[in-house]
């Protein structure tokens, strides 16, 4: 497996388990904790799609060195 794909699935089941503590902490109700931790990564998922799309349509936008071209 390669091993980007390892690193992006490590760090999808990092962020799925803080959410669900973090929701668990607020709440103190799994079921809410889960639904919660389930639920947030998908909208941001949505929400970082959008934030890109509108960073790539602003003006005077430089790219940067590290940023790979073609």
């Amino acid at each position: 497996m390669p091993r980007q794909l390892i690193k992006t699935m490590t760090y999808s089941l990092m962020h799925l388990t803080i959410a669900i503590a973090v929701a668990f902490a607020l709440t103190r109700n799994w079921h809410a904790a889960l639904a919660i931790g389930l639920i947030e990564p998908a909208v941001q998922t949505i929400a970082y799609t959008f934030h890109e799309r509108l960073w790539a349509r602003l003006p005077g936008r430089r790219r940067n060195a590290l940023e790979p071209t073609g």
